[in-house]
């Protein structure tokens, strides 16, 4: 195991962006294949499911002949486990509407270290690498106190070392929801309009707890020198009829910034420590210790450059689960295996929503099912 792990925070402190694709995918495939091993040794269930894939993991030629799992089977109960119960430190859950089961991922220290790593070598590479103060466009409890962290959660923390300061603008109500601490945040710009500034906030909370009231009292923070980091699903704000640039015309409007330091990022908690922000050219890159493949819905085979289907994501950052190859229930345009105009190395895509019929994720469990943050 310690030679694994030295092969994985090897990977982990190249240049997330600077390796050539195949170099990159060598070096992948390799340390996977490893991985996969381990796996296997450490988890009977999943070494029967490797054991029936249809080709050896042995002879494959590409990351793409690996075996992988769909995402919902991380939705079972106890979690798939790569470690003992004594060695798991955290439970990360997925956000899922009220109901449904969420995906659980169990992680231990070595894991945890990885995840917070991959998280701060994506996210410098897009804001720099400086401490700031931190505007959290959400309420303190979304972060939680006990052994789990939600989606909402998991984000928030994942910036926090980025962070001079933490300061949380929004409350909850008297009915349980969400709502703007006005004052505070006029109070927050006012101290700190000369200082660069990081925001980060749930794509759909952003627009209706901050973007619409404010516009609607025609207040201007006046702060130009930060960046707006979001994530989170698009479908609320697609009901609306609110697509990005308008979501990124409202939140610049609002902050008194340029629309391009609005950021949006996918990502998910079942791929640990892998963050895929929008570069200036709007394409989402895979970092150097990640993989995306996107397959065809009807052949499972991976598309070209410009085609369409499922995204399949890789990361060979945990060693707690077996999440190192998982096929999603999103969609996405492969853009370029490698070329992209911002200088980025490796490829690059366009999130384009979710698959038909899939089950519609929480959005961080909010609005809908009135629930407090967890």
């Amino acid at each position: 195991m310690d030679e694994l792990a030295q092969k994985i925070d090897c990977l982990l402190a190249c240049p997330p962006y600077g390796l050539p694709t195949e170099e990159r995918q060598s070096a992948l495939l390799e340390l996977l294949k490893e991985e996969l091993e381990y796996a296997c040794r450490k988890n009977s269930a999943y070494r029967n499911y490797v054991q029936h894939w249809p080709a050896d993991i042995r002879s494959a030629g590409r990351i793409a002949e690996l075996p992988y799992l769909p995402v919902g089977l991380l939705k079972r109960q106890p979690p798939l486990s790569l470690v003992d119960p004594c060695e798991i430190k955290r439970t990360l859950t997925s956000s899922s509407t009220t109901g449904q089961m969420p995906s659980r991922i169990v992680l231990d220290s070595p894991t945890a270290r990885r995840m917070t790593k991959g998280v701060i070598a994506i996210a410098q590479d897009f804001i720099g690498s400086a401490r700031r103060p931190y505007l959290v466009v959400d309420v303190p409890g979304s972060v939680g106190g006990g052994p789990e962290l939600g989606a909402r959660g998991a984000a928030i923390r994942g910036l926090q070392p980025f962070a001079s300061e933490v300061t949380y603008c929004l409350r909850l109500d008297e009915d349980g929801d969400l709502a703007v601490e006005r004052d505070k945040l006029l109070q927050f710009a006012e101290a700190r309009r000369s200082s660069r500034v990081l925001v980060y906030g749930f794509t759909y909370i952003l627009w209706k707890y901050l973007v619409k009231p404010l516009c609607a009292a025609n207040i201007c923070l006046g702060m130009s020198d930060l960046h707006i980091l979001h994530s989170g699903g698009w479908k609320l704000l697609q009901e609306e009829a609110v697509d990005k640039a308008t979501f990124n015309e409202g939140l610049a409007r609002v902050f008194g910034c340029s629309a391009d330091r609005v950021i949006d990022f996918y990502g998910m908690v079942e791929n640990v420590g892998v963050i895929y922000p929008d570069c200036p050219e709007g394409n989402k890159h895979v970092p150097v210790f990640a993989d995306v493949t996107v397959r065809d819905p009807l052949t499972l085979q991976p598309v070209q450059e410009g085609e369409k289907g499922i995204v399949q994501v890789c990361s060979v950052l945990p060693t707690s689960f077996p999440g190192h190859l998982l096929l999603t229930e999103d969609l996405a345009e492969m853009v370029a295996f490698d070329g992209c105009r911002c200088g980025r190395r490796g490829s690059c895509f366009r999130f384009m929503g979710r698959v038909a019929k899939a089950e519609v994720r929480g959005c961080g469990n909010i609005e809908r099912s009135r629930q407090r943050p967890v």
